[in-house]
């Protein structure tokens, strides 16, 4: 046979690709298959399944690193589990900023500081000359006496420097602050400014010029007042973004003295800078007598020449020390849920960060150190250590010409002193809201010693209000009456301190009457003062009338709680005098079975239930007998389920069990469906009662 034509050759060559075709077919469909796997990996995974993670086997059994191998070891050491470290650190990511939220407010940060060096200027005038302020914007403080000496003109700030925790990163969300420092020129200040206010009102005015003129731009969308740690003498004015930004930052402007303005000697704790003449329009005494001291007007004074200062401490301290700024994170979350760090002489968190950087320089605190193992050196440090007995300083200068300590201590409750040797950091935290940060923190203490599976949540993540925390809780409303109370105990130097504030000069007198009375039954007696909300720039500031309610929580004793009896000296001892001046018409002599003849008091209390409100009787009668507050201001919270659980017991004698005879002999059996009956009542009254005193008297 001879060679095939060559048409056949071409057909040949196209049956060969028939022949292939099914393996062709086969391999399209891997191809298909191939593919669609790819699709299936690319594709993301749905939302809310976890996805495996594919490990090969040398992967799955390899040898810990040595970062491993700390991370466990230090996780065995400082967290007590596993489970405790996740929490925290998930925690801490939680309340840090983003980072393009830190950039979006970076440049709102710039827009503010070019508006505000562009503000234009104003002529000299006298500070009560004030007719230069337009028709819409109103000066942010109580100019009470309005007659001050001094001259006042606006112009724009020397130096804008942001301050506080956001440049330090220690900031905490949902609430991002960033305090801003406005360095006010010399030329609007004169020497004699500390005295009588002057100072204050300048501020205050700088800050209306301020309002009026950035409430025109366009770049924001709120503009308002609102008090500096509740301070009625220091307004901040605050300024939030326009539009989808809105919630996610306020800045706050601080105008202040140049660094160096104020002569530290004049303004220490024992010096005068209110003069009574001036105040309360009198004409001075010619006995000679000296004036008394204003502690907490010069620390007010000072703290604005502190700012920057403070801020470079901090950022010496905590800038390069990751463990310490989750550190100060953990703490404000432990103080903002328990509600300790609002109002004014709060327990903020400027004071922990202050705490820390103490602890730092005492060699406490290693900068090597985790937020976790700050946290409880922080809290360890608190529950052992009482600021109203033995002070801190963070002040190394052995200068004679320093106050001491022991001065700082008879003009403040709490001392702890800034770098300066001048400021008390803690002036306007009283000793009752201290003892309660101590109080909590033995307890947070005890729970991280437990290891308790829950200790976590109850720890940073459970709020406690002063209804969860205290026994018994009153309100005093309305707080106008508190300023008849200062006119009764005559704090005429509190008030001049204090300028004008009633609330916050009778406050530590109240709480040491109170303490006084209640005696062995007390353990902890606390307040909260609502902070005061913020105010628009076309309206009057808010009266300390207006501030809310004033509460107080007690925390008893279970002995001694129930005694009727509140026992005195004997007749013929001095101390029986003031024994019936505290207790007024309740005093009264007694024989008892020992001969001896006392002052005593005794107060009526049938029932159980009835003794253990007798901390209602006590308050009521010291409040209505020393400060002049009826029993109607005072709105007492304290044993509301006595009368359901009286009811509960009276039920349950008629349907909460049955008689039934075994041969001769009566057994009791309980009726079980009768005790889950009362006992879901019992739970029912409970929320209902809590909830409608809660929401009664929240403000």
């Amino acid at each position: 046979m001879g060679p095939a034509p060559a048409g056949e050759q071409l057909c040949g060559a196209i049956v060969e690709p028939e022949v292939m075709e099914p393996a062709l077919e086969g391999t399209g469909k891997e191809r298909k298959k191939a593919s669609s796997r790819k699709r299936t990996l690319a594709e993301p995974p749905a939302k809310g399944l976890l996805q495996p993670v594919k490990l090969s086997r040398a992967e799955l059994y390899k040898e810990p690193t040595n970062e491993e191998l700390n991370h466990l070891r230090e996780t065995e050491i400082l967290f007590h589990s596993s489970l405790l470290r996740l929490q925290v650190e998930e925690l801490l990511k939680e309340v840090r900023l983003s980072e393009k939220k830190k950039d979006r407010i970076d440049a709102f940060l710039r827009e503010v500081n070019q508006r505000v060096v562009r503000v234009p200027s104003v002529p000299e005038t006298e500070l009560t000359d004030q007719a230069w302020l337009p028709a819409g914007v109103r000066v942010p403080l109580h100019q009470v006496p309005y007659a001050v000496k001094g001259c006042f003109r606006f112009l724009p700030p020397a130096q804008v420097t942001v301050v506080g925790s956001y440049l330090l990163g220690t900031c905490i969300r949902p609430d991002i602050n960033v305090d801003v420092a406005l360095t006010m020129p010399r030329e609007i200040l004169q020497d004699k400014d500390g005295l009588n206010q002057r100072y204050f009102r300048k501020r205050a005015l700088y800050l209306a010029h301020l309002a009026h003129h950035l409430a025109q731009d366009p770049l924001f969308g709120s503009v308002c007042f609102s008090y500096t740690n509740g301070c009625h003498l220091k307004p901040s004015l605050l300024l939030r973004p326009r539009g989808k930004d809105e919630r996610l930052v306020t800045v706050r402007l601080h105008p202040c003295p140049p660094p160096d303005f104020f002569r530290p000697c004049r303004l220490l704790p024992t010096k005068n800078n209110v003069r009574s003449a001036w105040y309360r329009g009198q004409s001075p005494a010619g006995d000679g007598s000296p004036e008394p001291p204003t502690p907490h007007y010069n620390t007010w004074v000072l703290q604005d020449t502190a700012l920057e200062s403070h801020l470079q401490l901090l950022s010496t301290m905590l800038g390069s020390a990751q463990g310490l700024k989750d550190g100060v994170a953990l703490l404000k979350v432990w103080l903002r849920q328990r509600e300790l760090d609002k109002g004014q002489g709060g327990f903020t968190g400027f004071l922990v960060s202050m705490l820390v950087v103490f602890l730092v320089s005492t060699r406490k605190i290693h900068t090597t150190m985790s937020g976790y193992q700050v946290l409880r050196s922080v809290l360890q440090f608190l529950a052992t250590t009482d600021l109203t007995v033995n002070g801190i300083s963070l002040c190394l200068s052995s200068d004679p010409s320093l106050p001491a300590l022991a001065d700082f201590h008879q003009a403040f409750s709490v001392v702890f002193l800034d770098s300066s040797g001048h400021l008390n950091l803690c002036a306007d935290v009283t000793a009752s809201t201290y003892h309660q940060v101590q109080y909590e923190a033995r307890l947070s203490m005890t729970l991280l010693d437990s290891r308790a599976d829950d200790g976590f949540h109850l720890l940073l993540m459970t709020p406690k209000p002063m209804i969860r925390a205290f026994d018994h809780v009153l309100h005093l409303h309305p707080l106008s009456r508190l300023q008849a109370a200062c006119h009764r105990l005559k704090l005429w130097p509190e008030l001049q301190d204090n300028g004008g504030d009633y609330v916050s000069a009778a406050l530590g007198p109240l709480t040491t009457l109170l303490e006084q009375g209640l005696g062995t039954r007390l353990n902890l007696l606390a307040h909260s003062r609502p902070p005061v909300p913020e105010w628009g720039i076309s309206q009057d500031p808010p009266k300390h009338k207006d501030s809310g309610t004033l509460t107080l929580g007690l925390l008893l004793r279970p002995e001694g709680l129930t005694s009727v009896l509140e026992l005195g000296p004997e007749a013929d001892q001095p101390e029986a005098a003031k024994f019936r001046q505290f207790w007024g018409f309740r005093s009264e002599l007694r024989r008892f079975q020992d001969g001896a003849i006392r002052e005593a008091v005794v107060w009526e209390a049938a029932s159980m239930s009835q003794k253990r409100l007798i901390p209602h009787q006590v308050v009521t009668h010291l409040l209505a007998l020393h400060t002049d507050i009826p029993e109607t201001c005072v709105h007492y919270v304290g044993g509301p389920l006595d009368a359901l659980i009286q009811g509960l017991k009276e039920a349950s004698s008629t349907k909460g069990h049955m008689v039934m005879s075994r041969g001769e002999e009566l057994v009791m059996v309980p009726n079980v469906e009768a005790i889950l009956e009362d006992f879901a009542v019992l739970g029912e009254g409970l929320v209902q009662t809590v909830e409608a005193r809660s929401e009664r008297w929240t403000v």
